[in-house]
């Protein structure tokens, strides 16, 4: 076999692994990053085991969906540039798949009273799942009083002003580089290698003159500030669909979280789901490159450069600072989502009952969120709760 042939294998090779774990990746990042690490180290044998956890902490380091970026930095690692790009889109191309024909149904199907229903359940199910990731985020990264007044300010700011989540994440990863950090003690340009990421999206998106232009732009942003979890942008989503271009309701909102939360891959996939429901197939496409672009650049440019730099006391400082306003601002979309989706008895029994059974047993999101839909299908035609019945 020639030089030639052996590359084109080895490129097929890392193609078909990633399309097989973007079509069975649930369970979430931590889940995906474990199965990498299984596969790709133990069984496989492309990379060590020193290696494997250095991307992973690398990509810790930078904002993004972390299962998406380790397979984007693992493919690098291997195949260079072409493959990290090869590896990554074809880890992404699944769940675009699932969730762009989910957002099909659903603009064809969503008035009917069994689909409402199902929402209906489902709704307060995603508000304990939210809550419950938000707690597994903090117990890995929360480590001293800082952080947790970082967090409780960005929750009221979030909740009271409802402001620009950037801002919250760019200012606490400062505080961080000032209480952490030795910038006092010596000049550092990887101070400057820290702000790269979350300065990236302080651009508005309110230049493009088209809904696709809009689009793009809104998930390029919001695609380069997930810091910690895909979780974070939940807020930030909610603002601008929401809020600013009115593209979405609050009950469709909620619907496209919850189809992020229980399809395979990260949470930003919602992106695919928001694109639909606001410009059809090609709303989803500009999208899903959108809120996925960052992940490539980043990894691509920035990693190289933390993986010199990580241990610098300045890039450690604006992470946990970030880290630590990711949770807070977590917190507050579960304030400002919970008031949409719990509304009745039901709501909060459900609620309730499946933060209690996140606690108690390993339940699967999908396995969670099949329940609550039997649930809304079953009560619904007696509630008929008034929320639903908006649009």
């Amino acid at each position: 076999m020639t030089a030639t042939q052996a590359e084109r294998h080895s490129m097929s090779e890392l193609a078909r692994y990633f399309l097989r774990l973007g079509f069975l990746g649930f369970g979430g990042p931590v889940a995906l990053v474990g199965q990498m690490e299984r596969e790709l180290v133990n069984d496989k044998k492309w990379l060590t085991k020193e290696q494997m956890r250095e991307s992973i902490a690398i990509c810790q380091s930078l904002p993004g969906p972390l299962a998406i970026q380790v397979g984007i930095y693992v493919a690098w690692l291997r195949r260079g540039f072409w493959g990290a790009w090869i590896g990554g889109w074809c880890f992404i191309l699944p769940n675009f798949v699932i969730v762009a024909a989910l957002g099909a149904l659903y603009v064809y199907l969503g008035d009917l009273q069994p689909v409402t229903a199902i929402f209906y359940g489902v709704s307060p199910a995603v508000i304990a799942l939210i809550l419950h990731s938000c707690y597994r985020l903090a117990k890995l990264g929360m480590e001293d009083w800082l952080q947790w007044a970082i967090a409780g300010v960005c929750l009221v700011i979030t909740v009271v002003l409802q402001a620009e989540v950037a801002l919250l994440f760019i200012g606490a990863g400062i505080v961080g580089i000032l209480y952490y950090g030795n910038i006092f003690k010596r000049s550092s340009s990887a101070m400057q290698i820290a702000l790269i990421p979350a300065a990236a999206p302080a651009v508005a998106p309110a230049a493009a003159g088209s809904t696709l232009g809009k689009l793009m732009l809104f998930f390029l942003k919001a695609g380069s500030m997930t810091f910690g979890s895909g979780l974070v942008i939940v807020p930030f989503l909610e603002q601008g669909l929401v809020q600013q271009y009115g593209w979405l309701n609050e009950r469709e909102f909620l619907v496209a979280v919850a189809i992020g939360m229980i399809s395979p891959g990260p949470v930003v996939i919602t992106a695919t789901f928001v694109g639909y429901l606001v410009a059809g197939f090609w709303g989803s496409l500009v999208s899903t490159v959108g809120i996925f672009l960052p992940s490539f650049l980043l990894v691509l440019i920035v990693a190289p450069l933390l993986a010199r730099h990580r241990g610098n006391p300045n890039v450690q400082g604006f992470v946990k600072g970030a880290y630590a306003a990711a949770i807070g601002t977590i917190l507050g979309a579960c304030i400002l989502l919970g008031k949409i989706a719990i509304g009745d008895w039901l709501t909060i029994a459900i609620a309730v009952v499946s933060l209690a059974v996140l606690f108690r047993w390993k339940v699967s999101n999908p396995m969670l969120i099949a329940a609550t839909a039997v649930v809304g299908l079953i009560a619904y035609p007696w509630l008929q709760p008034a929320w639903v019945m908006v649009k």
